[in-house]
């Protein structure tokens, strides 16, 4: 059962074209609610709906790891075109980014929760947990379930193995401060965090 009431629009599991990308990072914080993220292994398919985002504008964003356009080996896919996979590691557990806005414009979108939807049996396996709704309920947490590592940055959300199809957008959406942020100085209260409503699967 698919507790958000979002379905989806097709059986294929086909990725969004890249032009989906092509929005404000604000905006594409909002719009990726709601979407499937995909991920084909070796082992099977794992899918899940994204049910919580953080956007991180760039160089004018003291929480961004690009602020001042620091450009570095790590942060070097967020100059590139949107719709490429940024991922990190925090605390050894990898995080995984939608590069957002214009080339040279290194914004990104944190994919901090997903609702799981197929594959589930998989993911348990990967992480097992006794209640669904902490599988995939945490930006490190859903990255483990679906399968998802530092080999996956710099692919394209738009493209298979690991991509990003349509679903149907939520009823409500949410919207507060972005979390885990503390020493960003005014960024800590930029309400930049975007969640659906009443879904169990929210981080926090």
């Amino acid at each position: 059962m698919i507790e958000t009431g979002v379905v989806v629009m097709n059986d294929s599991l086909e990725p969004l074209t890249k032009d989906f990308f092509q929005q404000p990072t604000l905006e594409l914080a909002r719009s990726l609610l709601g979407c499937l993220l995909v991920k084909e292994t070796e082992e099977g398919l794992a899918a899940g709906f994204i049910v919580e985002t953080e956007a991180y504008k760039g160089p004018h964003d003291r929480a961004a790891h690009s602020f001042g356009n620091r450009r570095t080996k790590r942060t070097e896919i967020m100059f590139g075109q949107a719709g490429l996979v940024y991922t990190y590691t925090m605390h050894t557990h990898c995080l995984i980014n939608v590069v957002s806005a214009g080339i040279n414009e290194p914004e990104a979108v944190l994919i901090r929760a997903l609702e799981p939807f197929e594959g589930i049996d998989l993911m348990t396996q990967r992480r097992p947990v006794d209640q669904r709704r902490n599988l995939t309920n945490g930006p490190g947490k859903l990255t483990k379930a679906m399968g998802i590592t530092m080999e996956d940055y710099g692919r394209k959300f738009f493209e298979p193995p690991l991509f990003i199809s349509e679903g149907n957008p939520p009823e409500e959406i949410e919207q507060g401060t972005r979390i885990g942020i503390q020493n960003t100085g005014e960024a800590r209260h930029y309400p930049w965090r975007f969640w659906i409503k009443g879904s169990p699967y929210v981080s926090r």
